[in-house]
């Protein structure tokens, strides 16, 4: 499982940077959203793909039983998912804000400040 999330996180990463590359500053948001989200993924796949039990520690016991799941990158990611989202969300108000006033989303006939 782990070589074929390693092939689908390249690709990610590979589709943002091309995204991010291009002069519209919509494709740009979008490659910033798959640069999240391949790093999210990868976040999650350098963890472990193992299946495990939660890491609940039984009454009397000082460690838990089995195999357990990290906690730790799970709440990374989650709050790694929650910025992303705050970040999505004031770039859509920024280009609809600089699309009003420039009237493209070209990045280079956003240079010009004299508007």
């Amino acid at each position: 499982m782990e070589p074929l999330m390693a092939l689908a996180i390249g690709l990610l990463y590979a589709a943002a940077v091309f995204m991010m590359l291009r002069r519209s500053i919509v494709k740009l948001v979008i490659g910033l959203l798959l640069l999240t989200n391949a790093a999210n993924l990868l976040i999650f796949t350098t963890a472990g793909m193992t299946r495990g039990a939660p890491p609940l520690i039984p009454e009397g016991m000082l460690q838990p039983l089995g195999d357990v799941a990290d906690p730790l990158p799970q709440a990374v990611v989650l709050t790694a998912i929650v910025i992303a989202f705050g970040v999505l969300a004031f770039a859509v108000v920024l280009i609809r804000r600089a699309y009003e006033i420039v009237k493209a989303d070209d990045l280079d006939k956003m240079k010009d400040t004299d508007t």
